[in-house]
């Protein structure tokens, strides 16, 4: 189940993505954090207690909303536009 339901915009091109080697789409002009969150209840694990996350403060300020891409670059979701192909990895967090 997603955490994010989209309401409005829903008319904009497609775009498949891998999340977590799962199959997911969003649309053109999402960020990762958008996509992510529109396909999962959760964007990654805390780094504490493992404890879903879902981002803080959403304009890049902040460390919470780290994302893995397939070329093994870490982005912050909330700041990255999606791209059509884009492979997604969460970081599940620390784990008890």
């Amino acid at each position: 189940m997603a955490l994010l339901k989209r309401l409005a915009e829903q008319n904009r091109p497609g775009l498949a993505f891998t999340l977590d080697g799962q199959p997911a789409t969003g649309l053109l002009g999402d960020t990762l954090l958008t996509a992510v969150l529109t396909n999962a209840e959760y964007l990654r694990g805390s780094d504490f207690s493992a404890e879903p996350r879902a981002g803080f403060c959403m304009m890049g300020a902040c460390q919470d909303c780290w994302v893995r891409l397939g070329d093994g670059r870490r982005v912050r979701a909330c700041s990255t536009l999606l791209e059509a192909g884009q492979v997604i990895s969460r970081d599940p967090g620390r784990q008890p």
